[in-house]
């Protein structure tokens, strides 16, 4: 018998399992695959080491950089350049994204960068937010459905639909606020309207950037959480599936084909319990990055990049980066060139897709679609020619269901607790830190 069992060697499982055994406890983790980290990896395109999946956290909370700091990565925590990105909406126009907003959401309606998106008559159509009494729409069933009560239809799809498809590769309209956007309902109910909930939650979050990242990218965390596995002694099995998950056992099955049944006090999982869940259909995102040599892009046209409109005409990638205008860290290792990561969703997926980093030939279908979108997006011609590099990486999107565990189990990991890396990290924190005071 062991303390604890923790299934799932993504940054979950990682933070959890380093938290308890730093804290004394004997930890065993149980990773399926040969890899730890999740969707945390990296990848080399063009000699350039990148992040394969996120290059960013959050910092509506100080979750990620308190971890970096306990990690040795304090002095490596990096702020993007302050030029924003874009977007771009279903009509095909482009314009910065209006910097007084939550998920695109306005939090001054007639301000002149929401103008320049909507109109003037969606903006009046917004300001009628602050006539409507707050508890319209405050019981809302999605994020869509309550924009669109308070600020009507133009708001919601010219502002809150690309840069949510962006951001949570999902509709507004399929996300929960409580999921997304923590206090918005009760800002709304305190503060009498929509712009003024988001307001007061933008007044509560940390000063500075919304978001943060590591000079040499994210996945810097998880090389420091997997050598903490072996400095605090955590028995850590990889091709290791769990077949079944209870609340003081887990059943599992290695690479050999012998099965085992670990005994524990505590179990910890960040996965479905095959038993209890089928593998939810969520939506797919391929990654395509480029390496490009191409001195137009040296005046960053569309500051640090641009979302989509999923339905804008004459383009079908839902997000580009320009990730050496994001990071001048990355502008330094590239030396010239420019990096450009685009998104794509694939549509459904059980999740069971192995992220490999591919290469991709800049004249083929792939490299000649990313190569179109990435001119169509920030205004620059960009023959295939001038592509240096080119790679390609699918992902599952983000899970919308909470995994199917058993009672007594303990939840980790996006499906559960949190979406992102800052609410991973705080909550696989908050769990590990409950059981060692237990």
């Amino acid at each position: 018998m062991t303390d604890v069992v923790v299934v799932g060697g993504g940054v979950a499982g990682l933070v959890a399992a380093r938290d308890l055994a730093k804290g004394g406890a004997h930890v065993v983790l149980v990773e399926g695959s040969g890899v730890l980290g999740g969707m945390i990896r990296r990848h080399t395109v063009a000699g350039i080491d990148l992040d394969m999946a996120a290059d960013s956290f959050a910092t509506r909370t100080d979750a990620v950089r308190s971890l970096a700091i306990e990690l040795g990565l304090g002095n490596d925590v990096v702020t993007p350049d302050p030029r924003g990105a874009w977007l771009m909406t279903r009509d095909g126009r482009t314009a910065p994204i209006p910097q007084t907003g939550l998920l695109g959401i306005p939090g001054s309606p007639m301000a002149a960068d929401v103008l320049a998106v909507v109109g003037q008559r969606a903006a009046l159509r917004a300001q009628m937010d602050s006539l409507l009494p707050g508890p319209v729409g405050a019981k809302a069933p999605s994020l869509g459905a309550l924009v669109r009560t308070r600020m009507g239809e133009r708001v919601l799809d010219d502002l809150v639909v690309p840069i949510v498809a962006g951001v949570h590769s999902t509709h507004p309209d399929d996300l929960d606020p409580d999921r997304v956007a923590p206090g918005l309902r009760a800002a709304l109910l305190r503060e009498g309207s929509l712009a003024r909930a988001v307001l007061a939650l933008r007044a509560r979050a940390t000063a500075g950037s919304a978001v943060q990242g590591i000079r040499g990218g994210i996945v810097r965390l998880v090389d420091e959480l997997v050598a903490d596995m072996e400095t605090y002694r955590v028995d850590v099995r990889l091709h290791t599936r769990a077949t079944a998950i209870e609340q003081h056992a887990v059943e599992v099955l290695g690479a050999d084909g012998v099965a085992e049944r670990l005994v524990a006090e505590h179990v910890l999982a960040s996965t479905p319990d095959p038993t209890r869940a089928t593998a939810a259909a969520r939506t797919g995102i391929e990654l395509v990055t480029l390496v490009v040599e191409e001195p137009a892009l040296d005046a960053a046209p569309r500051g640090t990049g641009m979302l989509v409109h999923p339905d804008a005409d004459g383009v079908t990638a839902k997000a580009i980066t320009h990730a050496t205008v994001k990071w001048p860290w990355l502008a330094e290792a590239a030396a010239g060139r420019h990096v450009l990561r685009l998104s794509y969703a694939t549509g459904a997926t059980d999740g069971t897709d192995v992220a490999t980093s591919l290469p991709v030939d800049p004249s083929d279908a792939t490299g000649t679609r990313a190569t179109r979108d990435a001119s169509a997006m920030l205004g620059v011609p960009i023959a295939s020619s001038a592509v240096v590099g080119a790679a390609r990486v699918r992902w599952h999107g983000p899970d919308r269901t909470a995994a199917g565990l058993a009672e007594g189990v303990v939840a980790l990991g996006e499906a559960s607790t949190g979406r992102g890396l800052a609410g991973i990290v705080a909550s696989s924190r908050q769990a590990a830190g409950r059981i060692l005071a237990s």
